[in-house]
């Protein structure tokens, strides 16, 4: 497949700029797989078109700050986006910028320089493994973060000042789903799909019969970041460490009763369908590895019937595994996905990590 069959058009204003007033209220668009019928709803009339009762599995990771502005010792602004932790205490995997004068070697300062952040090695990705010091002591980089950080926001959200004080207020909440663990501050981008559900629309899915179910999946900025070759053939798929607990593993099996497996996200999927290609006895209890799976036509779904997901950027992975759920067999879901797209394009859905969602069955 080209990866240029990965493009559409999205008129800018439909990019969604901050969520909905209310979680529940974001729009949900419902396909049925088996007849093609679309519907329009709100979310919060999920219990409506979702088979009662149903297994939910989500991803139940906390955004961290991970957005760092420093200052190099020249004096020059620093911007360091953590990714994921070193093998050894107080160093991160980060992207840098300007990264040209950031060698292995340099060092930039956080705050009133009370944090001192030392550039130790770079990889052939372009990421930057970087040492977090305080006093001259190896420190958490995850509680520097807490402390010097901002949400790592997505770049086509765009916070300037004045009026988007009230935004970068909101942003510390709702660019966070209600069942976010803070044991898990793990994720550099948020699970989308999540960010719809309440507390309130747990417990009317629970009265019916529904039970969820939490995995950990690691989220970096490749699940989002667009393919940069012609072919997806030549595409090398990001890997993110995920963890599934023993209960989450014996719900996932084909035979555990409880009705459908939906998958809150691309995360989710991602993780479980990993799992079942590298576990097909569902044994073992707690699973724990990193994901190196690319979900694309054709592709045969073990554990995944039903999906929510939010509307994906051009050229991403995304929209391959999409697309894969719509016509596991063949590449001709793509072609359903991008007639999806147009209509929801057309009824004026907005689109990506603050955007509606998409249910399909």
């Amino acid at each position: 497949m080209k990866t240029a069959a990965l493009d559409f058009h999205l008129p800018p204003e439909l990019i969604a700029q901050e969520p909905a007033a209310r979680r529940d209220e974001s729009r949900l668009l419902v396909v049925d797989r088996s007849n093609g019928k679309i519907e329009h709803a709100v979310f919060k009339d999920l219990p409506n078109f979702l088979p009662q009762p149903c297994r939910l599995f989500r991803n139940n990771a906390t955004v961290f700050k991970a957005r760092l502005r420093g200052r190099r010792d020249g004096g020059g602004a620093v911007e360091c986006l953590l990714l994921e932790p070193g093998v050894e205490p107080g160093l991160f995997w980060c992207l840098l910028r300007p990264g040209k004068r950031l060698q292995p070697g340099k060092s930039f300062t956080l705050g009133l320089g009370e944090a001192t952040c030392q550039v130790v090695n770079k990889n052939d990705e372009g990421e930057y493994l970087v040492k977090f010091l305080e006093n001259d002591e190896v420190v958490d980089p995850l509680d520097v973060a807490e402390r010097f950080g901002e949400m790592p926001l997505p770049p086509y959200i765009e916070r300037g000042s004045g009026e988007d004080h009230r935004l970068q207020d909101l942003d510390p909440t709702r660019y966070q789903t209600v069942y976010a663990d803070p044991q898990n501050r793990v994720a550099a981008a948020a699970p989308t799909a999540g960010l719809h559900f309440t507390p309130e629309l747990f417990k009317q899915l629970e009265i019916g019969g529904s039970r969820f179910y939490d995995l950990t999946l690691h989220v970096g900025l490749g699940t989002f970041q667009p393919v940069s070759v012609d072919d997806l053939n030549d595409h090398h798929i990001h890997e993110e460490f995920y963890s599934i607990p023993s209960e989450t593993v014996a719900a996932l099996k084909p035979d555990a009763s409880g009705g459908p497996r939906v998958m809150v996200g691309t995360t989710s999927v991602r993780s479980a369908e990993d799992f079942a290609k590298k576990n097909k006895s569902y044994e073992g209890g707690t699973w724990s590895t990193r994901a190196d799976l690319f979900i694309r036509p054709p592709f045969d779904f073990q554990v995944t019937d039903h999906l929510i997901t939010n509307f994906h950027l051009p050229r991403s992975t995304l929209l391959c595994l999409v697309a894969s759920f719509l016509d596991p067999k063949d590449e001709t879901g793509l072609e359903q996905l991008k007639a999806i797209y147009a209509e929801a394009i057309e009824q004026r859905y907005r689109f990506f990590s603050y955007g509606d969602a998409m249910l399909i069955l």
